[in-house]
């Protein structure tokens, strides 16, 4: 199922080309920031980061979320237990891989509603798969007919159970399509 949306509504399809917006003067200014910021990769400091420890989305069944990132997507449960900051609720992790963790929480009772993209929010997870790895989920998300978007023949785009996307790349850490963003 590419190029279509997930049962969320969550759209998973190409990029668009917004109307109105000027591109030669977006590509201006970001040739402008490029020249002001970004430091030849000898040239950077080091980062005061060591990685992502994880990073914690909101689940509306933990029970479906585990079927889609463990039994879907082939990513270990590590650990489940309740969330110090709401009684009740469960905090759960997922490994993916080189150290870093994927967690949600569920919050009974309160309501959250569905996923929205909003300024500050979540647009997208990329998650790195080698490419035989990469090749074998997209047969999985086939047969269990989940919608994705497939782009440049290394990036899967598709929407968790509760519309989050999540993009599967086949592409090595800190390379993109052929470049280093490292």
């Amino acid at each position: 199922m590419t190029d279509a949306e997930s049962t969320s509504g969550t759209p998973v399809g190409p990029a668009l080309v917004p109307e109105g917006v000027d591109l030669a003067a977006v590509e201006a200014r970001r040739a402008e920031l490029v020249a002001r910021y970004l430091k030849p990769a000898g040239e950077r400091p080091e980062s005061a980061a060591r990685g992502v420890h994880h990073i914690a989305l909101i689940s509306s069944d933990v029970e479906q979320t585990i079927r889609f990132y463990q039994e879907l997507l082939e990513f270990p449960l590590t650990e489940i237990f309740e969330n110090r900051d709401y009684k009740g609720s469960n905090h759960f992790f997922f490994d993916i891989g080189h150290g870093n963790l994927l967690a949600f929480f569920d919050f009974p009772g309160l309501g959250v509603g569905p996923y929205a993209e909003v300024l500050g929010g979540l647009h997208h997870i990329a998650i790195s798969v080698p490419p035989d790895r990469w090749a074998h989920l997209k047969g999985k998300l086939e047969a269990a007919g989940i919608a994705y978007h497939e782009a440049s023949g290394s990036s899967i785009y598709l929407a968790d159970p509760d519309g989050a996307r999540v993009e599967l790349i086949s592409d090595e850490l800190l390379t993109m399509y052929g470049h280093d963003v490292g």
